[in-house]
């Protein structure tokens, strides 16, 4: 679904002769996902890693000593390594991967839920903090249809430094481009909402289908443990979401276990890693699992070839016999009603 039709720009009642037309002002609600390669060719996966890993947010090394290793050996290789992994889910059909088709999905069923309520004078459109359609190219869009005034929504649950901070530099430097800054309010993380552990929780029980397994292993990515010792609250904020959800099925505390994948370096990373602690689940006899993960919102590479690839065949290497994965929300009616009540609590004194 396409924005609805928008009255054409037009010169202001009572200005004088000459004043340029101007697009009636709107109201903007910009979505912020992770990001995607446009292809998973080699040149494709390279400039896409090298926006990723060239992030500040993401690797804090010194450049000095990062950005040789990085140029010279890691995007010579990784490229290849990545692009398979890409390969292996790409959406043939559309040309691109499932995190850009879901998201597309999602913000259709956002932006009508947001017409239905307000019509025309919000805008709903979305970016991508590495690769296209880029931060700086919407807003820019988003501007030159007349909106004033911009929620912006990183589609992350819990705040992490690597995650919703850096969408928000990635915004906040795009709008320094601009002549005529709109106003601009961020949306905060939504860890522990009722709304989104419910929605959280009704995933599971449809995915499970009334089963309980041995264990639940609520998934998240990973960061540096020297992060959390810095200050940021990423990994008390899934703890939180982990107990919440727990709370909400009804299960016994030792139902759900919280861990983290995705480890890069060698660097100690917040524990357990995922793809260890499910392959020890096998060995002390847990061989029915599940695995959800609430810090994405979107099904991506870390889930669906990650979790369910790698993460998998760990567990049932070690002895495993059932692995369940729970999918992201997606675009999940539950979850959409989740997004339009942060959009709509954040709009609050710009719209009726």
């Amino acid at each position: 679904m396409k924005d609805a039709p928008f009255p054409p720009a037009a010169v202001p009642a009572d200005a004088p002769a000459g004043h340029p037309a101007l697009p009636r002002p709107r109201v903007g609600v910009l979505v912020a996902n992770l990001g995607t390669p446009d292809g998973h060719d080699y040149w494709s996966m390279r400039r896409y890693l090298n926006q990723f890993l060239s992030d500040k947010r993401v690797i804090d090394i010194p450049s000095w000593k990062w950005q040789p290793l990085l140029q010279a050996i890691i995007l010579t290789k990784r490229p290849f390594t990545s692009g398979a992994n890409y390969r292996s889910i790409w959406n043939n059909q559309a040309n691109e991967s499932p995190l850009m088709t879901l998201t597309k999905q999602q913000i259709a069923k956002l932006r009508e839920a947001c017409a239905s309520r307000w019509g025309d004078a919000v805008m709903v459109d979305f970016c991508m903090r590495y690769g296209n359609p880029s931060t700086p190219a919407v807003l820019d869009r988003m501007v030159r249809a007349g909106c004033e005034r911009i929620v912006f929504l990183p589609l992350y649950p819990q705040y992490a430094g690597a995650t919703t901070a850096t969408a928000n530099d990635e915004l906040f430097r795009a709008l320094m481009r601009q002549k005529w800054q709109p106003a601009v309010r961020t949306v905060a993380a939504y860890f522990d909402r009722p709304d989104y552990i419910d929605a959280l929780a009704q995933s599971v029980e449809r995915t499970l289908a009334g089963r309980r397994p041995q264990k639940l292993v609520a998934s998240y990515h990973g960061m540096p443990k020297r992060y959390l010792l810095e200050g940021d609250p990423y990994h008390c904020q899934c703890q939180k979401t982990t107990r919440l959800l727990r709370d909400r099925l009804g299960w016994p505390e030792d139902a759900i276990d919280t861990s983290f994948q995705s480890v890069f370096g060698s660097e100690e990373w917040l524990r357990p890693y995922t793809v260890e602690h499910v392959a020890d689940l096998a060995r002390r006899g847990i061989t029915d699992i599940a695995v959800i993960s609430p810090a994405f919102a979107t099904d991506c590479i870390e889930t669906l070839e990650e979790i369910n690839g790698e993460i998998r065949e760990a567990f049932e290497h070690a002895g495993g016999k059932q692995f369940t994965y729970v999918p992201c929300l997606n675009d999940d009616d539950a979850h959409i009603a989740v997004l339009t009540g942060l959009v709509a609590e954040n709009l609050a004194g710009w719209i009726g």
